[in-house]
């Protein structure tokens, strides 16, 4: 097998596992990618179509609640109307601050020291999330208000920061805001569904250029890894929070970030050149 497709499918695993788990998937392509050397044009392009695969895979597990509001929708029953309206409000924030400071954003701050440095911040916001009293005011996704789904849509647009992870803040966000563990989780997944399309189909329109179809073999080899480890990734969750926190993913986020700022400082690895 080609090394690219190697690369292919390392990456295609690191993005299903780490989309929606509180760790950052686009730190870890960024890293990943560095330490790969598929950071170029084709490599951005390349993550834009592995995480189309997360977002199925994703969509996959809750296709019966999908087809439920689809369908409600077309009775117009309120209880749909009103979980359409709270995801189409909370992804509003992040879209608005996406497409006004997006581009300087990737500019100034898409790199493994960043990544390593948010990481760690984010991992002492979800150990202040665990120790303080976690009053639940809102039980599950269908409970939420609109002004709930804003608070936790303005969480998520901190993940325009690279490192922070965009299921992180919102997960987080959402226990601030006293949303019960299961429903922050779960609404973080349906979030990040409008969310994830309209930046995938937003990327690649506009690397539309780079759009091979040598490259289909490739994307396939990713695709389909990407799509497993994130459907075994999702169901693992919903299953480890109803008996766990997620102070576990916050000393890993620390172990990743010292690891990254420790090769970068001691010279073992030139990050700024990888």
């Amino acid at each position: 097998m080609d090394l690219i497709y190697w690369k292919a499918l390392i990456l295609g695993i690191v993005e299903g596992l780490t989309e929606f788990l509180p760790i950052s998937s686009t730190g870890h392509l960024i890293v990943v990618g560095s330490l790969l050397n598929f950071n170029d044009e084709r490599g951005k392009l390349f993550e834009i179509v592995i995480q189309s695969a997360a977002i199925l895979a994703v969509m996959w597990e809750y296709r019966a609640k999908l087809a439920s509001v689809i369908g409600g929708l077309q009775r117009r029953e309120a209880a749909a109307q009103r979980f359409t309206l709270n995801v189409f409000i909370a992804f509003l924030p992040l879209a608005i601050i996406g497409l006004a400071f997006g581009k300087h954003i990737k500019e100034a701050l898409f790199n493994p020291i960043t990544v390593a440095c948010t990481s760690i911040i984010g991992a002492l916001f979800i150990l202040w999330a665990e120790k303080r009293r976690h009053i639940v005011s809102v039980e599950s996704v269908d409970d939420l208000s609109w002004k709930d789904a804003l608070k936790v849509g303005f969480a998520q647009a901190l993940a325009l920061i690279p490192g922070t992870s965009r299921s992180g803040a919102t997960i987080i966000g959402g226990l601030f805001f006293g949303l019960s563990r299961r429903a922050a989780t779960e609404f973080t997944f349906f979030l990040a569904m409008p969310t994830l399309i309209a930046a995938t189909v937003y990327e690649l329109y506009k690397e539309r250029a780079l759009l091979s179809s040598d490259d289909l073999g490739m994307w396939s080899a990713g695709f389909v890894a990407s799509f497993i480890s994130a459907f075994l990734c999702v169901r693992w969750l919903l299953r480890y929070i109803s008996s766990h926190d997620f102070t576990v993913f916050a000393w890993y986020r620390i172990v990743f970030g010292l690891v990254v700022l420790g090769t970068a400082y001691s010279g073992v690895v030139s990050w700024s050149a990888a």
